[in-house]
């Protein structure tokens, strides 16, 4: 006889606690439809259980919190022209980040290994994003056409300097320390004192996380942040790109090398996203990414760059040319 399929989000009331495990550790927990109508259904039952004072939040396997949305099934619906399948998922995700926002108690993410993407949006929203030493943050959408979404066109903008459009161009990946440096988490604790400050949170000691947390000093992101200042707060991606090659430095260089592999179509979106999501709150933010997503996944780019990174993985995409700025406004509605 066949075991039951395991839930792929797994709710508890532990003590002080609601406790959710995010648990497809075989895909890196990455999010698929199912998975976000069961964050759908837990988060207002968590919410109004007044026996529930904070929510902690975790990815099963060891190796991922949550390695972002299931792009590979947007890929399928998208070739088989299924607008409708598409807009349930990103409405429906949205609809989760938006609910997380608005959570009300302490949301507590504890992000121990990879969190990229849909990852972000299950955490950044809520009240504490705990990296470990072993946490990986990354909004890598430009190498796939797609753009940072999830709520993160109201985030990125609002990080200091142009650290936000470094991230959102490049996809850059910032470990657990570097994170809260940048701005994307909120503390550091090492993956070892995890358990400790588990077994507190469940006690209903919320102040546990700033005793266990470390203090992040000034690190790499400080010392590149007026390089990254001066080469990516520019308005166009010629711009951006002119400041890198004038920056002369080695790092400069790779930045140019990496966005020379990324979709022009997904990088020129972006910048305009951010510059307009800079003005907007979360709801209007969040309105305009699922606006975007119905134009952007429809985009040859978006099959190409999903087959090129994770279908066939040749990291050989074949892009379209960069799109005029009419082009790109039309793409917002």
């Amino acid at each position: 006889m066949g075991e039951a399929a395991e839930a792929t989000v797994i709710l508890a009331r532990e003590g002080a606690a609601g406790t959710l495990l995010m648990n497809r550790p075989r895909a890196l927990n990455a999010l698929d439809l199912p998975m976000i109508e069961a964050f759908a259904a837990a988060i207002p039952a968590l919410r109004d259980d007044p026996a529930v004072r904070l929510v902690i939040l975790e990815g099963a396997g060891g190796k991922a919190f949550c390695a972002g949305g299931d792009v590979r099934r947007i890929r399928e619906l998208a070739l088989a022209g299924d607008a409708a399948g598409i807009e349930a998922f990103f409405a429906g995700e949205y609809g989760v980040n938006a609910a997380i926002a608005g959570f009300g108690k302490p949301w507590t993410s504890l992000i121990d290994g990879v969190c990229m993407g849909g990852g972000i949006g299950v955490s950044v929203h809520g009240s504490h994003r705990i990296v470990t030493d072993h946490a990986l943050l990354a909004m890598p959408e430009t190498a796939i056409a797609l753009f940072p979404d999830v709520g993160t066109s109201h985030v990125l903008p609002r990080l200091p300097g142009a650290i936000g459009t470094w991230l959102a161009l490049t996809g850059a990946r910032l470990r657990g320390a570097e994170a809260v440096e940048a701005g994307l988490a909120t503390h550091f604790v090492k993956r070892e004192r995890l358990p400790a400050l588990r077994t507190a949170l469940l006690a209903g000691d919320a102040g546990a996380v700033d005793r266990l947390a470390e203090a992040v000093p000034p690190g790499p992101i400080a010392a590149q942040r007026p390089a990254i200042d001066r080469c990516f707060g520019h308005a166009t991606l010629p711009a951006v790109q002119a400041a890198l090659a004038a920056e002369g430095t080695e790092w400069a260089a790779t930045q140019a090398a990496i966005l020379a592999r990324m979709s022009p179509t997904s990088m020129a979106v972006t910048l305009e996203l951010l510059k307009r999501g800079a003005g907007l709150d979360l709801a209007g933010c969040l309105a305009m990414e699922l606006r975007l997503t119905r134009a952007v996944t429809m985009h040859p780019d978006f099959a190409e760059g999903v087959r090129a990174v994770l279908v066939d993985k040749d990291n050989n995409p074949r892009w379209q040319p960069t799109p005029d700025p009419a082009t790109v406004a039309a793409m917002f509605g």
